[in-house]
């Protein structure tokens, strides 16, 4: 099967950006406590249903699965570019990355307790987006928690430079409430959600709100 275009574009942008990429997000996370306790409460979650195994899928450098982590989740790194993958495991060697596309997971199915994709179905295109929960939906275990983070908006932004390098990246910005349709349509229900504002201050400048939600693949009931 042929490659899309834009597995293609992504792969190169991100394998561009990559040292660079992890220098200025490297401090992120420890800048906005909100991000932090919506991955605290998916970490409680993961751990209240048995643990498990944990994918941080679009992982990049690593930054959300070290995070998770040192929250005690038995989690993983899965990602397309292959420099993003180089980034992480120098930086967290005594972590697992492995390159993959969320549009085919190299996992059997329901081989995870939780699953987590921090800004990276944002360069999936709308058409899609079902297919790819539809995998989430495949690698989850019965009971399983899954969290996503995405820009809100309208309309999609293309980048043809970014951090001094030149690129071909497309960042789908979507609203909530359609996002969470697609996931119930999957059969992974959402059960919150929170909306960020945009934050025109300090080193993390926001332009467009954030979305956060907390969906899941239903426990199946036991025979009695």
């Amino acid at each position: 099967m042929t490659e899309p275009d834009f597995l293609r574009s992504t792969r190169a942008s991100y394998n561009a950006v990559a040292t660079d990429y992890a220098e200025r997000f490297r401090d992120e996370l420890g800048a906005k406590p909100l991000d932090r306790a919506l991955l605290a409460g998916f970490a409680e979650l993961v751990r209240a249903t048995g643990g498990g195994p944990v994918a941080d899928v679009g992982c990049g450098t690593g930054r959300v699965t070290a995070h998770l982590h040192e929250l005690g989740l038995a989690i993983f790194g899965v990602d397309l570019s292959p420099g993003m993958l180089a980034v992480a495991r120098r930086t967290h060697p005594e972590l697992r990355f492995d390159e993959g596309s969320m549009l085919a997971l190299d996992l059997p199915d329901g081989a995870l307790a939780g699953l987590v994709a921090w800004y990276s179905t944002i360069h999936i295109p709308t058409d899609l987006l079902p297919a790819v929960f539809t995998e989430f939906r495949r690698v989850l275990a019965s009971g399983a928690q899954l969290l996503i983070a995405f820009q809100v908006g309208d309309e999609p932004l293309h980048l043809t430079d970014a951090l001094g390098h030149s690129v071909s990246l497309d960042f789908h910005r979507r609203r909530p409430g359609h996002v969470a349709e697609l996931l119930s349509r999957a059969g992974l229900p959402v059960r919150a959600q929170m909306l960020r504002e945009r934050d025109d201050v300090g080193d993390f400048v926001e332009k467009t709100p954030q979305a956060f939600l907390l969906a899941g693949k239903p426990a199946e009931l036991s025979a009695a």
